[in-house]
């Protein structure tokens, strides 16, 4: 009823086979790990209001470890 795709096996040690574009496909993207994208914003700064947040954080995991280390 279904026809069996067949697959072109090669040899564990021998080159890959040669790639070939598709009609009407995408274009190829280029070898490495770089991929074109987009430029990245730059960060904004830290406002004193992150850094107030961070503190008290930072200040209360403090004290939890303290406690937990008194009991």
């Amino acid at each position: 009823m279904f026809e069996e795709a067949q697959l072109d096996e090669r040899s564990s040690n021998g080159p890959l086979p040669p790639a070939y574009p598709v009609a009407g496909g995408r274009p190829p993207q280029p070898d490495g790990d770089r991929v074109p994208c987009p430029p990245r914003s730059a960060r904004a700064p830290v406002t004193r209001r992150q850094y107030a947040y961070g503190l008290v954080i930072a200040v209360v995991v403090l004290l939890l470890v303290v406690v937990g280390v008194l009991r």
